[in-house]
């Protein structure tokens, strides 16, 4: 049924939920997954999964950035575990939603599977989640996982 899927990694456990699902489709097709992980200041230290620990709301974007190939790591090797052979990373960079929609939208992939809350906070809810303006604006199924 997906061939390929999108799934963003934020470090949130909803993220970490949306990759378990993710890896469950993709193995029904022996799929691709892209694991895509943007970078972005956040207001407060997030706690993030894998064993990773915060990052600090001052850090740069190359701090970020490092933190964010971690993720993506530990999110490929769990995905490898759990009997995806083809995983491919990407660091993306700007808005999150905009870059989600034009990963997706280049790659073509047939779905993007993601958290419905990732380590947003308040804003979100008033200015718009990032699984909102996606699931609005994709041109391919959205599966969003609470």
């Amino acid at each position: 049924m997906f061939q390929s899927i999108l799934v963003p990694i934020d470090g949130s456990e909803h993220s970490r939920l949306a990759l378990c699902v993710a890896c469950k489709l993709a193995r029904q097709e022996d799929g691709q997954l892209v694991l895509l992980h943007v970078p972005e200041a956040l207001e407060h230290e997030p706690l993030l999964v894998w064993g990773l620990g915060a990052v600090p709301m001052e850090a740069t974007l190359e701090k970020r950035e490092t933190v964010g190939r971690e993720l993506l790591d530990k999110a490929s090797e769990e995905a490898q575990a759990l009997g995806v052979k083809d995983v491919e990373t990407v660091i993306g960079k700007g808005n999150p939603a905009l870059n989600i929609l034009d990963q997706a939208r280049q790659r073509g992939v047939d779905a993007i599977v993601m958290g419905s809350r990732g380590l947003g906070d308040f804003k979100g809810l008033v200015v718009g989640s990032v699984s909102h303006k996606v699931s609005h604006g994709a041109e391919c199924r959205v599966i969003t996982i609470h």
